[in-house]
């Protein structure tokens, strides 16, 4: 019966009166988003393959030359390049780590009986839920040396976060932590509270301390959603251009994605950038691809 209500037609709805089958019905909410699809997501991507393999510039009217690998080989030989990817690859694990553990640490806490724990727990999300331009703007009045809170909650007088070469990477870092913790938190709250609460009693029959309680069961049972977690981390942090580009000009913090858009939107070099986001994309979906790998062999044990 119920196959048949999934599959057949009330006879009376509209549809049935107008001669749509369950396949037209279907196509019409299909066909839309696969359009739109192709013409916002796979065309541009198609688009810009093609212009990576040419000697285009858009400030100019002059004809798209094809150059082949030149491109490629060119952002691989540069030094200037694989700086802003190292600085990246920092940025992302001290951003990602951060996140990991300061979100995780909260669900831990908030995994427990305590009084107003759905008010507490909406707070907490409220950062993720902001805009990136907003957050980068709200902790560069925090950063700043004149007027700023964090100085003066720190005792560190007149100390320039934002332009200080060796301390704004971590600035930006620090903003990401706080921004994206909750979003951790959220996905760690889940998977707490779907461990099985015999588990725990078990252990505590048999006398096991919170040490081998937390290596022993939480985490291994939580570890699934965990690596889903700094999955979708590192592909953003990765991305990340906004917060970087609000929050400071040093070029100690000048990550891959501000060097993409320079490339592509100052220097106006839009066959070479066009290369460059596709190298990117590679490396992402490769690490991505270690990650995905290694959760499989968790979800395994």
């Amino acid at each position: 019966m119920a196959t048949t209500m999934i599959t057949t037609l009330d006879r009376s709805s509209r549809a049935a009166a107008r001669g749509l089958s369950d396949i037209s019905i279907r196509n019409l909410f299909i066909i839309p988003t696969v359009l739109f699809l192709i013409v916002f997501n796979i065309f541009p991507l198609i688009y810009s393959l093609g212009y990576s393999f040419t000697d285009f510039r858009a400030s100019t009217n002059a004809p798209a030359n094809f150059v082949g690998l030149q491109n490629y080989r060119d952002l691989l030989n540069d030094p200037y390049v694989w700086s802003n990817f190292a600085i990246t690859a920092k940025y992302v694990i001290i951003s990602v780590a951060g996140q990991l553990l300061v979100g995780f640490g909260v669900a831990m806490l908030l995994n427990r009986d305590i009084p107003m724990k759905g008010l507490l727990t909406t707070l907490l999300l409220l950062p993720m839920m902001l805009s990136m331009a907003v957050v980068g703007l709200f902790w560069k009045l925090l950063y700043d040396p004149s007027f700023g809170i964090i100085n003066y909650a720190l005792g560190l007088g007149t100390f320039e976060w934002l332009s200080d070469p060796k301390m704004a990477l971590y600035a930006v870092a620090l903003t990401d932590i706080w921004m994206w913790s909750p979003f951790v938190m959220l996905l760690s709250l889940a998977g707490l509270s779907a461990v099985p609460k015999h588990l725990y009693e078990a252990a505590a029959i048999d006398r096991a301390g919170p040490f081998y309680t937390f290596f022993r069961i939480t985490l291994p049972l939580v570890a699934p959603i965990l690596m889903i977690a700094v999955i979708f981390r590192t592909m953003e942090a990765f991305k990340t251009f906004d917060l970087a580009y609000i929050l400071t000009s040093q070029p100690t913090a000048e990550l891959i994605s501000i060097r993409l858009y320079k490339m592509a939107f100052q220097e106006w070099q839009t066959g070479r950038s066009c290369a460059l986001a596709y190298i990117v994309l590679i490396m992402v979906l490769a690490i991505t691809n270690i990650y995905v790998k290694y959760l499989n062999k968790v979800k395994e044990r």
